[in-house]
This record gives structure tokens, C-alpha cells and sequence, in this order.
């Protein structure tokens, strides 16, 4: 009897111990792909790497030439940290010390540790050390640096994201970053308001484009993004002033246009700070119609006033926000990519805009290097 019970102790010991065991490898495991964990199972994958390297040298360098060191040092480079790599350096520097001893001298044949073999090995790790100190100052890891630029893209997407309006309304925007990036300068927050009765829109284009200002986009979409539905209409953009004048950035402007809808009664009003004018299209008229707050651009001085402009969305008409780079280039003026704008959105009236964001920037602003952006709201006839 006590033997079974020692026995029975003694596996339930050691299973404890085997789940401790594959916990703290699993969380291993996980910590280290998170990039919150020692890089020393790469270190000791890679080092193995070496010798391994070095021995295929020896045994047939035709095939394995001395220069392949530099596989294990370039991944390293993108792996490990500055102090883990300087290990895997020495050992790549011994297994070219072998190589070229029980080679022999370069002057005696092909496929020997020449020194432009050693040149090149030395400017692979040179470049990998840059590399991985500066990964180390920023405080990315490899495997998150990715991962933390594509859920920074997700979340401009996400807050750029037009709420779903009553029936009797339809709304798009399409967004297009400069030279193809994945960052722009040029962003969309919006919020229905004063219960569900209000939709507020604000289209802001940052100074500069693509990555350049995709950083700051994202800093004031998330300002702009607290500010809107948490202040009156009119003290929107007076906030959104202060808090650009507050960052005391070089390059710290931005133009904005904001837009207060009644989804009830289609009332609107326009309070524009140094942004390019709204078009409206008239269903009776057919006619685009120019529509703009007057307000100068944010973030130039302090005590800035915006004065709204009113109107009124019918039946059958179409409001159109969009940002300069759909309408101005080096070849042509704002009047004229206004015209141009107008011309084809005219093509759409008959389909009731279904798609037209995307295809009107394609039709007019296609190969354009600046960020474009473009904001479509109709009333159902």
C-alpha cells in the first residue's frame, strides 16, 4: 500500500514537473514571436549554422564557397540583438580562420578564403550590426515591427470609417496615399451625433504626404477622433486649432473642412479651416454648386474663428468633400481639376454614385504623386 501510494506521488510529481516544464517553453515560445523574449534560440540555431557551414567549405568548396558565412551574419543582422550578434561574429571570424588554414593560401587555386571573401563577410556584419542597433534604439522588434506597422495602417482605416447612415442616404469615401504607401496624410473621422440624429464628418489634409505625414495623420485622427460628438459643432475646429498649435511642430498645418448633416431634415452647415470648397449637386438643376465655410488654416494662430455657410440636401442631390491633391497639379490649376471633377462625376447621376469615390479618383487624379482623398454623401430621390 505505501508503495503504490509512493509511486502515485511520484508520477504526480512528474507530471507537475512536465507541465511546468511545457508551459514555460510554450510562454518561451510566445514571448520570443511577440519579440518580448531572449533571441537565444535563434543564437543557438544560428550558431549551429556555422560550423555546419564551414564543415560543407572544407569538404567541397566548388560548391559551399567560403563566402556562404555571410547567410548565417545576414540573418542575424535581422534576428538577434547587438550583443548576441557580436557572439555569432566571432564565430562566423573563427570558421574563416579553419577555412583558410586547412585550405591553404588563396595564390594556390579557386574556391579559397580570398580577401575579398573576409571583405565581404565583414560588410554583411557590418550592416546587420547597423541594422540591429537601430532596431534595438527604437525598441521594435523584428517580428512586431511589421505586425505594429500594419495595425497602425488598420486603425487610420478604422477611424476613417463612415458610419452606416438611415435609409434614404448613402455615403463612400475612397482614399488614396501618395506614390502607393500604405500611410497618408490625408484622413477622415466621423461620428453620428445628438442622437443618431446628426452625422458630423471632418476631412483633414495634413502638411506633407504619404509617410512623411502619415505619422502626424494618425496623431490628429485620434484627436480630432475624441474632439468630435465630445463639443458643440462650432467648437470643433477651435479645439482642433489649439491642439495643432499646442504640438510646435515645424511643419504643423493642416486644412480641414467639417460637416454637420441633419439626416432628418438634410440641413447642413460647412465650417471649412482653409480647406479647398464642398460641392454640391443640385438634382433640379444638375448643377454643381460651390459650397465653403470661411476659416483659415489650423494650427497658424492662435484665436482663429470659423464661420459657417448653410444649405440644404434635397432629394436627389450629392454632397462631395475631397482634398487638393484630386484637383491640383504642377500641369493644371484648382479651377480647372474642379471642372475636370465635376465633368465626370456628371457621369454618375444616372447610377446613383454606387462606386463612383473610388473610380472618380482613378478617372481624374489616377497617376497623381500627392494623397487624394474623396467623400461622397446622396440623398435619395
Amino acid at each position: 500500500m505505501a508503495r503504490r501510494v509512493g509511486a502515485d506521488s511520484y508520477s504526480a510529481r512528474w507530471r507537475k514537473s512536465a507541465h511546468r516544464a511545457r508551459i514555460a517553453l510554450r510562454k518561451s515560445g510566445v514571448d520570443y514571436f511577440r519579440g518580448d523574449g531572449s533571441d537565444w534560440i535563434a543564437l543557438a540555431g544560428l550558431l549551429l549554422t556555422v560550423p555546419a557551414i564551414a564543415a560543407a567549405t572544407l569538404v567541397s568548396p566548388v560548391w559551399c564557397a567560403p563566402g556562404a558565412l555571410a547567410l548565417p551574419i545576414v540573418a542575424g543582422g535581422v534576428l538577434l540583438r547587438p550583443a548576441s550578434l557580436l557572439g555569432l561574429y566571432a564565430a562566423a571570424a573563427l570558421a574563416l580562420i579553419v577555412e583558410s588554414v586547412q585550405l591553404g593560401p588563396y595564390t594556390e587555386g579557386p574556391a579559397r578564403v580570398t580577401p575579398g571573401t573576409v571583405l565581404v563577410v565583414a560588410a554583411c556584419g557590418l550592416f546587420g550590426l547597423l541594422i540591429a542597433q537601430f532596431r534595438a534604439r527604437v525598441g521594435v522588434p523584428w517580428r512586431r515591427g511589421g505586425t505594429m506597422l500594419f495595425d497602425l495602417r488598420e486603425r487610420i482605416r478604422v477611424q476613417s470609417a463612415l458610419p452606416r447612415l438611415p435609409r434614404g442616404w448613402h455615403r463612400e469615401m475612397a482614399l488614396r496615399p501618395a506614390g502607393g504607401q500604405s500611410f497618408s496624410g490625408d484622413f477622415v473621422v466621423a461620428a453620428r451625433t445628438n442622437g443618431h440624429r446628426t452625422l458630423e464628418v471632418v476631412l483633414t489634409d495634413v502638411s506633407g504626404k504619404g509617410m512623411d505625414a502619415g505619422s502626424r495623420a494618425l496623431l490628429l485622427s485620434g484627436a480630432f477622433g475624441g474632439l468630435l460628438g465630445s463639443l458643440p459643432p462650432h467648437g470643433f475646429l477651435p479645439a482642433a486649432n489649439g491642439y495643432l498649435l499646442r504640438q510646435d511642430w515645424d511643419e504643423g498645418f493642416a486644412t480641414s473642412i467639417h460637416l454637420v448633416l441633419d439626416l432628418d431634415s438634410g440641413d447642413y452647415e460647412l465650417l471649412s479651416a482653409g480647406h479647398l470648397p464642398a460641392l454640391h449637386l443640385q438634382a433640379g438643376s444638375g448643377r454643381w454648386q460651390e459650397v465653403s465655410g470661411d476659416g483659415p488654416l489650423l494650427g497658424v494662430y492662435d484665436g482663429a474663428e470659423f464661420h459657417p455657410v448653410k444649405g440644404s440636401l434635397g432629394p436627389g442631390d450629392v454632397l462631395m468633400l475631397f482634398t487638393d491633391g484630386l484637383v491640383e497639379t504642377a500641369e493644371r490649376d484648382i479651377a480647372e481639376g474642379i471642372d475636370r471633377l465635376t465633368g465626370e462625376a456628371d457621369r454618375y447621376v444616372t447610377t446613383g454614385f454606387e462606386g463612383a469615390a473610388w473610380h472618380l479618383i482613378e478617372a481624374v487624379a489616377k497617376d497623381v504623386n500627392d494623397d487624394r482623398a474623396l467623400l461622397l454623401i446622396r440623398r435619395d430621390a
